[in-house]
């Protein structure tokens, strides 16, 4: 069991910006925002300029940790497993997202390695648009995404992707993992998506944080749209604890 952000709640970036510059402007506006867990980025920037490059641009302002999103991991064979763990754990992220589609093999191999090289994981299954489920006119089944979590936690994971849009879907999952010691959700889809921080703050449990991407770094102004996601979580933390 592992924990990856030092705060039981918080703000984590999602970085989807279109260049260095403007990747390094927002976490130089953020990092020491109270409530900043970390920071998110994704296959675009990755494959435009590199992920080494993209985290030595993080880390000339911050060593808050970095979370790898390859939108979406673990979807290959398994025999890639492992090369595909090392490089990147080589570029000096923290942690990878996985949602391990193509079945328990890849997952529990993809799982082995990011272990065995001390990759932190995110596992996620379900996710936060239209038409994913089969229930909803999507092509995955409905029954398979519990088993995409519970199948992680019985193996050792303890941090998951949860869709922030949807909030009988997280309670929904908190429910079917409450055997899971120091259960952590990371929830995206707020604001522009149109998930709402202080109603999943109801059901994700004591540790959970909100990926928030458009709201912060397409703003006027990103450090004080910061501030402002940080403030709901931890008005909410300071209400529950009243």
């Amino acid at each position: 069991m592992s924990r990856i952000i030092k705060y039981d709640r918080s703000i984590i970036i999602a970085c989807d910006v279109k260049s260095l510059r403007e990747l390094g402007d927002l976490v130089k506006q953020t990092c020491d925002v109270e409530g900043i867990g970390g920071y998110k980025i994704g296959s675009i920037l990755a494959i435009k300029y590199g992920l080494p490059l993209v985290v030595e641009t993080i880390r000339k302002f911050t060593d808050l940790p970095i979370i790898y999103d390859h939108q979406k991991s673990m979807t290959d064979i398994p025999d890639i497993a492992e090369k595909f763990v090392l490089t990147i754990k080589g570029s000096g992220v923290n942690a990878l997202i996985g949602f391990p589609l193509s079945g328990p093999l890849t997952e529990e191999t993809w799982i082995k390695y990011c272990k065995k090289h001390n990759l932190e994981v995110i596992i996620g299954g379900e996710m936060t648009h239209p038409k994913y489920k089969r229930s909803e006119g999507g092509y995955i089944a409905d029954e398979a995404l519990d088993e995409i979590y519970l199948s992680a936690a019985r193996i050792g994971v303890n941090n998951f992707i949860v869709p922030g849009t949807k909030t009988e879907r997280v309670k929904h999952y908190r429910e079917i993992l409450s055997f899971v010691s120091d259960l952590t959700f990371y929830a995206p889809g707020f604001v522009t998506q149109g998930g709402v921080i202080t109603d999943i703050a109801k059901v994700a449990g004591p540790r959970w944080h909100a990926i928030v991407g458009r709201a912060i770094y397409a703003a006027k102004n990103m450090r004080t749209a910061a501030k402002e996601m940080a403030k709901q979580l931890l008005e909410w933390e300071n209400y529950v604890k009243n």
